[in-house]
């Protein structure tokens, strides 16, 4: 049955509409949102109730095949990077390289480092005492620190696998996740960059002083147990390396030099964090088999959550592309001279809307999927871009909707006043910030 432009936008409205208000009024979990708009907009342009079940099995099925793993060995490499108390290792050194005088920059440059590997609540968790004893031992102001800290971990959770909406972006869209973890790191030195530039501008207005935990015992107690410098950066470092080397070297087809087509398996986004998993056991002496199988539990667990959201948001989308939505979009509106900003925008207002990072970009690149050649983006380059402008937008902005806002504010005792003037403005120039260099980038590549 031929259904009208105007019939099939009420529908993807009518679908969009009930995500935003299920996640964010009524609070409904994101896979349960997304499944049901999928069934509002299938059902909505007359397909079956059977075909629009298989195109949810299918759709589920195909992104978890391209991203499980990804997701499952990325959370268990943050979780051990915890446990083993790499991240305070990481943090103290590079405090100690740059000074106590610049602490907010070395706890953005920190949350940065941290946050590749490591989701940004649970990376601003960890940190958050670090930082709250810093901020009282200099006298820098705490929203500076604490802004300083969470928009360097903030940048990297919006654009680079493994984390969730980044990995369900590239699968979704279909361009290789190597590329987007390299041009997506280079993309967010910028974003943090403004966010620690905003924090230290903004934050100074602000003479407010945490009541943070004690830490010094901790530190003292589980001091004898922290791993090296060396052991506590190789974790991150080398499974970046190794995807580098195989997104950027070409693969030899003819066999001449098989051995490099070997080494350069190892660049395989799956075997590359399976190594940093590892080198992050390397960190930690004498594991407890009962408090090791509990962590491996914990990891599953908060992967399994991720992935259902994620596998969700790949049902939506294929209920979308059986639409034909694209063409429809394409013989009725010129979106040519949109181009990156399309999707930038539909992410940004989604974010917005709702809260959620990860569910914003999820659903945005299942709606921008088979509008990709109308805007002309229908090519690697195009694939590339999409996803990056689709992080921009999932940046901004951040605000009393979104559970990371509260994060920050509940570990480091900011007020709403605080977070909204300094926190939330950071996050939408930050957007801005890699939109720009999205723009940028597209004129170089």
């Amino acid at each position: 049955m031929a259904h009208s432009f105007l019939y099939v936008s009420i529908c993807l409205l009518a679908g969009i509409i009930l995500i935003v208000l299920l996640t964010a009024k009524y609070r409904v979990h994101p896979f349960f949102a997304l499944i049901l708009s999928c069934f509002v907009v299938g059902l909505g342009v007359g397909f079956p109730v059977a075909d629009v079940i298989t195109l949810i099995k299918d759709g589920f099925g195909n992104i978890m095949k391209s991203l499980g793993l990804i997701i499952v060995l990325g959370t268990t490499l943050g979780i051990l990077l915890e446990h083993t108390n790499s991240t305070k290792v990481m943090a103290s050194f590079i405090l100690k390289k740059t000074g106590e005088k610049y602490a907010a920059m070395a706890m953005s440059i920190t949350g940065f480092i941290v946050g590749l590997p490591i989701f940004c609540d649970s990376g601003y968790i960890v940190l958050s005492g670090l930082n709250n004893s810093l901020a009282k031992r200099t006298a820098v102001s705490i929203v500076v620190m604490s802004v300083s800290l969470a928009t360097g971990l903030y940048s990297v959770h919006c654009l680079i696998p493994p984390h969730p909406g980044a990995a369900a972006a590239a699968g979704i869209i279909g361009v290789d996740i190597g590329k987007v973890i390299l041009i997506g790191i280079l993309i967010a030195i910028p974003a943090t960059v403004v966010g620690y530039l905003w924090a230290n501008f903004a934050g100074k207005k602000f003479s407010m002083s945490s009541n943070p935990e004690d830490i010094t015992a901790d530190i003292k107690k589980t001091a004898s147990t922290k791993p090296s410098v060396i052991k506590a950066f190789l974790p991150v470092i080398i499974p970046i390396v190794l995807i580098a080397l195989k997104s950027f070297l070409v693969i030899d087809k003819t066999g001449a030099y098989n051995w490099i087509n070997h080494f350069l398996i190892l660049g395989d986004p799956v075997i590359a964090l399976s190594i940093g998993v590892l080198l992050a056991l390397n960190c930690k002496k004498g594991w407890n088999k009962h408090s090791f199988s509990l962590l491996l539990h914990d990891a599953i667990e908060k992967a399994g959550g991720i992935l259902i959201i994620i596998g969700a948001g790949g049902a939506f989308g294929a209920v979308l592309a059986a639409t034909r939505i694209g063409e429809h979009f394409s013989q009725s509106i010129s979106l040519s001279t949109l181009g990156i900003l399309f999707p930038f925008l539909l992410t940004f207002i989604l974010k917005t809307a709702q809260g959620s990072s990860t569910v914003a970009i999820i659903t945005a690149a299942s709606i921008v999927l088979p509008l990709l050649p109308a805007l002309g983006l229908d090519s690697d380059k195009g694939y590339l871009l999409c996803v990056l402008s689709m992080g921009a937008g999932s940046m901004m902005i951040s605000h009393a909707n979104d559970a990371y806002f509260w994060v920050i504010a509940k570990f480091s005792g900011l007020d709403m006043n605080a977070m909204l003037k300094v926190y939330s403005v950071a996050t939408l120039l930050m957007g801005l910030t890699t939109l720009l260099m999205v723009y940028i980038l597209s004129k170089l590549l």
